[in-house]
């Protein structure tokens, strides 16, 4: 029986280990808080937990050795300690996270190995991937050439649940969710670069209408330019990737990006201040909606701050927690929507692909599912062999993102195709 190690328990974890354990693998889970690492192994004979600190080095070496293939489902800062000890002990590494420069780094060595470091294989980043190239491949394969690409994704309440005026609930890290829009970002719109500074990342968004879902906000994703060379969209004209959140999103971020409320470099004592006192102090927020939508998260309340000191990130992050919940049996969305246009050489066609999935109620998360589920998968076609490749990879090639697909498929995850003249 092969060994897989996952690293952390956090709100994306269930779906995946239950699809390992439910596919023959004895898996360990990792976690700091114990109980939690335990709740997602039930009382399944294949899985063990195990507290774990991600400050011990030695444990956690001791772990990889011990496992056949290692999921680090940690904050990104980790990952690159976590493949350092698999390309040490020539174990193959998933992740679900963006790959960071020191990840990068570690392909020579990786290769030497003879293990995969495979990144990005969650929904956003992962199946946004593997639906894309699907489509880029297959216009490639015609004789065509993408000229435009429009790449969107959101977590978002269903319609049912969207009760609040942020109209958001977290399916996922809420600090992960404040650290996002902390992000700058590029994209090319008809041959031009268009390059925005991480405090005006809310001032470049439009409305953007998705078939089964409705009407959304959307503003850029990071760096979208980067992947014109890994998509192999040279000449393209167009490349922007996004995120969807409800209308009104981007224009209460944009006031808390202009009061400096993600900051995390100034700690400051809150053990004897109230939410309102301390935003007292800082300027008004220019739209009267995000006022509105403060006042409603208790940022002008004379409640007692319920952390002793941190920043202002820390208490956004905490606030948002506390007051942007589910609750039980309501469900999440998952909206992803591709737009391309492709140029052949007697014709111009439009092509979408869009995926709306919804949690189940009292169950797993569509986000859990589209971000843990991936991952499962390739992580079960590597102990079988069935994906050979070796260094850090994202899932853009073939060999991973047609087996991969075809597995969500079968778990009720795929997306809709449509294609019109252009």
């Amino acid at each position: 029986m092969k060994k897989v190690l996952v690293l952390g328990a956090g709100l994306v974890a269930g779906g995946l280990v239950r699809y390992l354990l439910e596919h023959g693998f004895a898996v360990t889970v990792a976690s700091r808080t114990l109980a939690k690492a335990k709740k997602l192994i039930g009382n399944h004979p294949g899985g063990r937990a195990r507290q774990w600190n991600s400050d011990d080095s030695d444990a956690l070496s001791r772990l990889v050795r011990q496992t056949d293939l290692t999921i680090s489902l940690l904050p990104y800062l980790h990952h690159p300690k976590v493949a350092e000890l698999c390309v040490e002990h020539k174990k193959p590494m998933v992740t679900t996270s963006y790959v960071s420069e020191a990840m990068r780094k570690l392909d020579a060595t990786a290769r030497t190995a003879g293990v995969i470091l495979l990144n990005e294989i969650g929904v956003d980043p992962g199946i946004d991937h593997m639906s894309a190239m699907q489509i880029i491949d297959h216009v490639r394969d015609q004789g065509g050439k993408t000229v435009s690409f429009y790449s969107y994704c959101g977590g978002l309440p269903a319609p049912e649940a969207n009760n609040n005026p942020w109209g958001y609930k977290f399916s996922w890290s809420p600090r992960g969710v404040v650290l996002a829009a902390r992000n700058g970002a590029k994209y090319l719109k008809e041959g031009r670069v268009v390059e925005i500074a991480p405090r005006d990342l809310f001032t470049h968004t439009w409305e953007v209408a998705v078939d089964g879902a409705g009407m959304f906000d959307a503003y850029p994703n990071r760096d979208s330019l980067s992947y014109i060379d890994i998509y192999g969209l040279d000449g393209i004209q167009t490349m922007y990737r996004g995120t969807l959140r409800n209308k009104g999103w981007c224009e209460t971020w944009k006031c808390i990006a202009d009061l400096n409320l993600y900051d995390d470099a100034e700690i400051s004592d809150f053990s004897k201040e109230t939410y309102g006192g301390w935003m007292k102090r800082r300027p008004a927020p220019a739209s009267p909606s995000a006022r509105q939508w403060f006042e409603w998260l208790g940022l002008y309340s004379d409640a007692q701050i319920p952390l002793q000191k941190g920043t202002a990130l820390d208490l956004l992050s905490d606030a948002l927690e506390r007051k942007l919940k589910y609750a039980a049996g309501e469900r999440d969305m998952l909206v992803m929507h591709h737009e391309f246009i492709a140029q052949f050489p007697d014709k111009k066609e439009r092509i979408t692909s869009t995926l709306v999935d919804f949690g189940i109620p009292n169950g797993d998360t569509s986000m859990s599912r589209t971000v843990g589920l991936p991952a499962a998968a390739a992580a079960r076609l590597i102990l079988e062999e069935k994906i050979s490749l070796k260094g850090v990879q994202i899932p853009v090639c073939r060999e991973i993102y047609e087996p991969v697909l075809a597995e969500l498929k079968e778990l009720g995850i795929s997306l809709t195709e449509k294609t019109s003249p252009r």
